[in-house]
């Protein structure tokens, strides 16, 4: 017999799908995949720190295994060079946007405390790690019938929009989900999110291909450094 009293006029009911616990990587990681209201409704309960790093922890392995796939177009240096680039881009990414995202959710009427941004991002950065992985055997795939940089450049990007746009719809349920008025703010953060992550891959550069030094000795914009790539690959394709 049902003990529990009937909602208040205007209470939603409750989801018992999100209520069921998360435990261990994975069940985080099928977490995100299968319930991510769940993993947003943990985000606030007192085990939302741990949920957060765990999602830490997936994004870190998860970029570290895809830059081993996307290290294994030149090999050499780029074997661990790649990983080491693309796991700390991609935290950092998430390190240089938590404040401007944070100060935005307060401005739209979000309730969201800082830690409860923290873990929205975290679970964007684990999103996008774990669906690179799974483009992972394409991706490796073309890296070993083409010795074309600025395709592979191509692949890898369309491939990391995919993930992003994942990630975001997580975030986009996390910020409604904590009374964000207004989503002008999110997509304009959204779209710093995705600046800086390309600036960032040009800041880290070579990731793919190879280089005299491990980063760069001359600072470019990600559409001039793009521009360059092209034109040296067409000054290179045979007559």
């Amino acid at each position: 017999m049902n003990t529990e009293p009937p909602p208040l006029p205007g209470q939603s009911i409750p989801d018992p799908t999100e209520a069921a616990p998360v435990a261990g990587v994975g069940g985080t990681l099928e977490a995100l995949l299968r319930r991510p209201r769940g993993v947003l409704h943990h985000l606030h309960e007192p085990g939302g720190r741990r949920l957060t790093g765990l999602m830490l922890l997936l994004a870190l392995v998860g970029a570290a295994a895809y830059g081993l796939i996307v290290g294994s177009f030149s090999g050499g240096l780029q074997w661990w060079a790649a990983p080491l680039k693309i796991a700390g881009g991609l935290s950092l990414c998430g390190l240089i946007c938590l404040p401007s995202l944070y100060v935005f959710a307060c401005l739209t009427g979000s309730t969201a405390r800082f830690t409860d941004v923290l873990g929205m991002v975290a679970g964007l950065l684990a999103l996008m790690a774990v669906l690179l992985v799974s483009f992972g055997p394409v991706a490796w795939v073309f890296s070993q019938s083409t010795e074309s940089v600025v395709a592979m450049g191509l692949l890898h990007l369309v491939f990391w929009l995919i993930a992003t746009l994942f990630g975001a719809r997580f975030m986009h349920q996390g910020m409604a989900r904590l009374g964000a008025r207004s989503e002008g703010a999110f997509y304009f953060w959204l779209c710093l999110f995705v600046v800086v992550a390309l600036q960032m891959t040009t800041a880290l550069r070579p990731i793919i291909g190879t280089a005299d030094t491990f980063l760069p000795t001359e600072k470019k914009f990600f559409l001039q450094h793009w521009g360059d790539s092209m034109r040296s690959a067409d000054r290179e394709q045979p007559q």
